[in-house]
């Protein structure tokens, strides 16, 4: 095996999404499977939000899907599907401080990434929308009753911070034109109790990294990071040249094939421990639709993605240029930005 290292870490890479959707599900049934406590315990861990009873009818078109000629021979999808991933960061609370979450209360959306897989679930597209875009937000319905009202040029993470899940759904459906099969809200805090459950990540930065607000100081090079330290990687912006958000999404690309890679490497399926600590950590950070909303709907997603390679996943940026009324703010660069959009359709 020595010999062969190099071609063995490329065909790792290869196999990283991969291996991670069938750990995903190897995890969930396992874990559930151990007892009925634990389908019940991990079951419970979901949250979710009713996005499509919120939203009604006033959203963009699904696209017309051409049935399978056997129907009856894989229950897994196949079909093209995009998801809104949001990383939620909450920053009250003292567990919060202590884990770089920064100075103001509530929580917002500081990551956001529109994740399409390709009919077939063979290609995906991940684009990140910066949450310093400024947006024509709509008028949002609240979980109280009443809606939001619209607001021209404003930043893209006021919607989740002013309307939740749904705002944040529907804003990006504004616009980007596609509409969100599902939405999927990974917990920070919950993020670093899954990395540590992984037992790390590894990362290769090119810069030095010092975010007093992150609580992140790193050197340009090779790190094995624990969860405290991969979720300052993720937060961190003001340790990068010029604080810019842009820098800080690459940070998070390299942070989610990162993750993916050591999620294929950890043989879950022989450290029954591990795999539920994994499962646990993982269920207990999320907060879906109600599509997807249960162990059995968030394995067959996984299991969706066995033939998905990692070479076959792209990370992109949704085009920007600074915004003509503040140059701490950008724009979506057109026609660009709706040449992806459409793309993704």
């Amino acid at each position: 095996m020595a010999a062969r290292g190099g071609q063995g870490e490329r065909d790792g890479r290869r196999r990283g999404l991969r291996a991670a959707g069938l750990a995903l599900t190897g995890a969930l049934l396992l874990g559930a499977g151990a007892a009925g406590w634990a389908y019940l315990h991990l079951n419970g861990n979901i949250k979710s939000v009713d996005i499509n009873g919120a939203l009604g009818d006033d959203r963009p078109a699904r696209p017309v899907t051409v049935p399978s000629a056997s129907p009856s021979a894989s229950p897994v999808p196949t079909g093209a599907l995009n998801l809104l991933v949001l990383g939620s960061d909450s920053r009250s609370g003292e567990e919060n401080q202590e884990l770089g979450g920064g100075d103001s209360g509530g929580a917002r959306s500081d990551t956001a990434m529109v994740v399409h897989l390709d009919a077939g679930r063979t290609a995906a597209t991940v684009v990140s929308i910066p949450r310093d875009t400024l947006v024509e937000r709509p008028s949002c319905p609240l979980p109280s009753g009443g809606t939001t009202r619209e607001a021209s040029g404003a930043m893209f993470n006021t919607a989740y911070e002013l309307g939740g899940p749904v705002c944040a759904v529907k804003t990006v459906e504004s616009l980007t034109g596609v509409r969100m099969d599902h939405y999927v809200e990974v917990d920070f805090s919950g993020f670093a109790d899954l990395v540590d459950a992984l037992g790390g990540v590894t990362v290769t930065t090119d810069v030095d990294i010092d975010d007093d607000k992150s609580h992140l100081r790193l050197d340009a090079g090779t790190h094995h990071l624990d969860g405290t330290e991969a979720l300052g990687l993720a937060r961190t912006r003001y340790g990068l040249e010029g604080g810019s958000d842009l820098a800080r999404i690459e940070l998070q690309h390299k942070l989610v094939k990162a993750l993916l890679e050591q999620i294929s490497a950890t043989d879950l399926l022989t450290d029954p421990a591990r795999l539920y600590q994994v499962a646990d950590a993982l269920t207990g950070s999320l907060t879906t639709d109600t599509g997807l909303d249960s162990l059995g709907e968030l394995v067959n997603l996984g299991r969706s993605l066995g033939g998905l390679e990692a070479d076959e996943v792209r990370t992109l940026t949704m085009p920007v240029r600074p915004a003509p009324s503040d140059p701490n703010r950008v724009v979506a660069d057109e026609p660009g930005a709706a040449d992806l959009w459409e793309s993704l359709r």
